[in-house]
């Protein structure tokens, strides 16, 4: 199939777009600066610009681009978050239906978050919907309603809500790993809120799946069985490499004073199922963080 990928470049997008190569596929990508290979097309989300010839016999679109989460929460930056992923969505249906192109799918990223940010030990379902209504909250709101307009156009629309992913190739671990190393490995805040994770092999599959398979549709919480307290994460992740692990949790004044409010997300945390996502016949290739670590980091001690 001839498959389009937003945010190819990001960690997410380049590894998913080595594994659909690897299957056949003809992958596109949509990139800012000036294309060098054959596979690029050139698209501008302020200049309401994306290069026609990516629509040609287009069967399906993957969304992933989106402004990172992890930068200090300026109001300037929250807007830019909400634009990177609703207004470049709204400008692909627009150019897509000026195109007359029909997709067999549109799959888009979605976050964990969308639920809200807080503690409570509630295992949430795709049912749930906000039950905490903050910044996050809505960002996933508007991001899955920019995803579910390409009904209009697509035979079926798919949004994966992504929790923290592991990483050899940077992301939320590597940060991580690298308190572990110098025997700073603490919780943080309470340290008994809950870090849903996925291992970006994983992540992989589930979007492979979503392309590959007519019967995904709708939202999946994308994330491992093996949901841990922020406190046993960072355990784990000491132990693993063979260092320290200070008893005294970092405090939450420290975390909140650093970052502002984007500190939320490391301070609070609830359960999500993956029953959903399991039910489809998908199985996880890391269902607990000693596997997922080993498989990161084997040679790390």
């Amino acid at each position: 199939m001839n498959i389009l990928i937003t945010g190819a470049d990001g960690m997410t997008g380049s590894a998913l777009s080595k594994k659909l190569v690897s299957r056949g596929h003809q992958v596109r990508k949509l990139i800012r600066k000036t294309p060098v290979h054959e596979d690029e097309f050139l698209w501008n989300i302020d200049d309401d610009f994306v290069d026609n010839d990516v629509f040609h016999n287009l069967d399906i679109i993957v969304h992933l681009a989106g402004a990172p989460i992890s930068k200090r929460w300026t109001s300037a930056y929250k807007k830019e978050i909400l634009k990177s992923r609703t207004e470049s969505a709204a400008l692909l249906l627009r150019k897509a239906k000026a195109r007359g192109c029909h997709l067999k799918a549109f799959v888009s990223a979605s976050g964990i978050n969308c639920y809200g940010t807080f503690t409570s030990g509630k295992i949430l379902t795709e049912n749930d919907g906000i039950l905490h209504q903050d910044f996050l909250s809505e960002v996933c709101r508007e991001w899955e309603y920019a995803a579910s307009q390409f009904a209009e156009i697509s035979d079926r629309t798919v949004c994966i809500r992504t929790s923290t992913v592991l990483s050899s190739q940077g992301g939320a671990l590597d940060p991580l790993r690298k308190l572990a190393h110098w025997h700073l490995a603490s919780g943080i805040g309470k340290g008994t809120q809950w870090m849903n994770w996925i291992h970006l092999k994983d992540l992989c599959e589930i979007y492979i799946q979503a392309i590959e398979n007519p019967d995904f549709s709708g939202a999946y919480n994308a994330v491992a069985d093996g949901a841990v307290t922020n406190r046993d994460f960072m355990k784990s992740l000491a132990k693993h490499l063979h260092r320290n692990f200070l008893p005294v949790n970092v405090p939450s004044f420290v975390i909140k004073m650093l970052l502002g409010e984007m500190s939320e997300i490391l301070l609070e945390g609830t359960r999500a199922s993956n029953e959903k996502i399991k039910s489809t016949g998908f199985r996880f290739r890391f269902s607990h963080l000693e596997e997922a670590f080993a498989d990161l980091m084997p040679n790390e001690t």
